[in-house]
């Protein structure tokens, strides 16, 4: 039986050491910075009781991609028993690369047999390769020249490199691959979580046996880490009129190679990085893109350079019964296809928390710093919801918070000061005009952010070079979506990532 959860045992005494508590950003260009101020005091355990108060526990990671990857071996070396549930039979999540796609196009049938991964056939990274590793294992090219050398590699090397950091750190060995979880939920005694799991294609993978199709299990955990990804459930655009337009529709989650746009008109809704490649990948045989956003200048519209058939245009004021499809600055074209490359939702089907944590506008909440539901805290985590970001380093910085909040090595705050804090979060987000959707948009403070989560650790805090990298990586892109990710390099950051990674030297 399912039931509301019960109050965790009583925290150690409060020490004085202030800390950020909120991190100015703008979710996008036109929103007012949310100011900084102080949070909560940090609960530390002194150095004479650490090792008595060290607490190993039985922890069910949901999702093998990188996040659950970095998840269980920090969860690992921090002293937990650690169990990750895959519903593929390998790891690395949406970087797995699958042809096929769902039979919705648009991704919205709730029945559909869904498609983990969003990849398209040609994708390359938008981060170079130093920027996107792990603290200490370095995301370098391979030793013998295999794979795929370049600085903005394809998805096949970022696959590759997940596989090795599986290898290196003997995670392999904690997942239970082939397994669905269909189910998690508090139980009634003692704070902890029942996972259900059902089998795919029999089963298999560490820390599990086989079994038969569909056969569903149930194991008692004492946490949950969440890290199932926010790439599976599309979020479609509005407009006016669709339901009687007489084209085709589909969501970038389903697209794959350009070749079934082959001569056709193309509407493409989005400005983020895949709408940007996808654009381009289809203008290369659609007989005209156009490309539809609230985010574009007024000076960059138009036909673009070094294009004949791709256009960029203003937010769609609406689909007509006729074919046409008109733009807010009054131009129309005949289009064949609406293309979706409007994000994700998140989604998490199987969760039960009786309604102690919920998605509202996709943001996820309560939580405090985007991963503790304050009231379920810390038996109850999420790991990577922030977007905007660098995400594999982040995700190692929350999973070092997790492991060490689990343990006992480190105390959250009391229910009652994180739940102030993030009230106090959204207050402000309301305040600045900024809408629920882009509460876990860390666009201009993810470094901050990481660096607070280093302090509650005493991790080291995000490198300069790959500050600075970033920084120059976003412009570069920018200015040149075409071209960016083959123009030279900057010599003197590169050199100095790599002095860092002398430190921590990768087996690849």
């Amino acid at each position: 039986m399912l039931v509301g959860p019960k109050r965790l045992p009583s925290r150690p005494k409060t020490l004085s050491s202030p800390f950020v508590r909120h991190f100015p950003f703008r979710a996008r260009g036109s929103f007012a910075s949310v100011n900084p101020i102080h949070s909560p005091r940090l609960r530390l355990w002194d150095d004479t009781s650490m090792a008595a108060s060290m607490i190993s526990r039985h922890v069910a990671v949901i999702g093998a991609g990188a996040a659950g990857l970095v998840a269980a071996r920090e969860l690992h070396r921090e002293g937990h028993r650690v169990v990750v549930f895959e519903r593929e039979s390998r790891v690395g999540g949406t970087w797995v690369y699958t042809p096929g796609t769902e039979a919705d196009p648009l991704g919205t049938d709730p029945g559909r047999a869904v498609v983990h991964s969003s990849l398209y056939k040609s994708l390359r990274t938008n981060l170079p390769r130093e920027v996107m590793g792990f603290g200490d294992y370095p995301f370098l090219a391979r030793a013998d020249g295999s794979g795929d050398p370049r600085r903005y590699p394809g998805h096949e090397e970022v696959l590759a490199y997940l596989e090795d950091f599986a290898r290196e750190f003997g995670l392999e060995e904690m997942v239970r691959f082939e397994k669905e979880t269909v189910g998690v939920g508090m139980v009634e005694e003692g704070g902890k979580w029942k996972v259900k799991w059902r089998m795919r294609n029999g089963g298999g993978g560490g820390g599990g046996g086989g079994g038969g199709n569909g056969r569903r299990e149930e194991d008692v955990f004492d946490a949950v880490v969440v890290c199932n990804g926010h790439y599976t459930e599309p979020r479609i655009a509005e407009i006016p009129g669709i339901d009687l337009w007489p084209g085709k529709q589909m969501h970038s989650h389903n697209y794959r190679t350009p070749e079934p746009f082959q001569d056709l008109v193309v509407v493409l809704i989005g400005s983020a990085a895949s709408a940007v490649d996808i654009s381009r990948d289809i203008a290369k045989v659609a007989k005209e893109v156009h490309v539809a956003s609230r985010s574009y200048e007024d000076k960059t519209l138009g036909i673009q350079p070094d294009y004949k058939n791709l256009w960029l245009h203003p937010m769609i004021e609406k689909a007509h019964e006729d074919g046409k499809v008109t733009f807010l600055d009054g131009g129309s074209v005949g289009a064949d296809i609406v293309l979706h490359c409007t994000g994700y939702k998140y989604h998490f089907p199987f969760l039960e928390t009786n309604g102690i944590v919920s998605v509202d506008d996709n943001r996820v909440g309560p939580l405090y710093k985007h991963v503790f539901p304050p009231l379920l805290a810390p038996r109850l985590s999420f790991l990577g919801l922030p977007w905007k970001v660098v995400p594999f380093p982040q995700f190692e910085y929350q999973s070092k918070w997790i492991a060490s909040a689990l343990s006992g090595r480190i105390a959250l705050p009391s229910e009652e000061e994180m739940m102030a804090d993030v009230e106090d979060f959204y207050s402000e987000l309301e305040a600045a005009g900024i809408p629920k959707r882009y509460t876990h948009n860390l666009a201009n403070s993810q470094f901050e952010y990481n660096d607070w989560l280093a302090g509650q650790t005493g991790s080291r805090p995000s490198e300069e070079w790959r500050k600075k990298m970033y920084s120059d990586s976003s412009r570069k892109r920018r200015a040149g979506p075409e071209t960016y990710r083959d123009e030279g390099e900057d010599e003197t950051l590169v050199s100095q990532a790599h002095e860092d990674f002398a430190k921590h030297p990768s087996h690849r």
